[in-house]
């Protein structure tokens, strides 16, 4: 049986639990898929927290709850690109990146996106093409001295994600 997820807006007090929560996520869930010295400039992105809380706080994000305590994080650029989803570990495959990524895409549908884009990291290629995301294109990602790939996808967004 699924958690219960409650999602809300990303509050500015939230940003350093988002900072810590982006780097668990990426240093455990991304391992598999990147080398080390990829893995610790990726997580390094979340180091500045003022930059990192601005960098939230110019895009839609929201945070899911399981139990009162923060769980993952999503944000929206613009009207159709979800920029970040990030699960903790501890609450990895637990339906959260799930109930962040339905939001977001009807989020974007009402904001009249005909799809959605995501540059997605080779760890999270499964979820999304399960959620019926279809690969476009591979790309170059440097971090420093890092060159990390991603996968851009889309998802074609139906009148029926227009409905809360």
């Amino acid at each position: 049986m699924a958690e219960k997820i409650a999602l809300r807006p990303a509050l500015p007090a939230d940003a350093p639990t988002l900072a810590e929560l982006f780097r668990a996520s990426v240093e455990e869930l991304a391992r598999e898929d990147y080398s080390e010295a990829q893995v610790e400039a990726w997580a390094a992105l979340a180091d500045d927290e003022a930059a990192f809380a601005q960098m939230l706080a110019s895009e839609l994000t929201i945070v899911a709850l399981v139990g009162g305590e923060i769980a993952g994080f999503a944000s929206l650029k613009g009207a159709d690109c979800l920029d970040m989803l990030y699960v903790h570990p501890a609450f990895a495959r637990r339906g959260v990146g799930t109930g962040l990524c339905e939001a977001m895409e009807r989020l974007a549908a009402s904001r009249k996106a005909r799809a959605l884009t995501a540059e997605v990291a080779d760890c999270a290629q499964a979820f999304f093409a399960a959620r019926n995301y279809a690969a476009q294109k591979r790309n170059m990602v440097f971090l420093g001295d890092e060159v990390l790939g991603n996968t851009t996808m889309i998802k074609k967004l139906s009148a029926s994600e227009k409905t809360p």
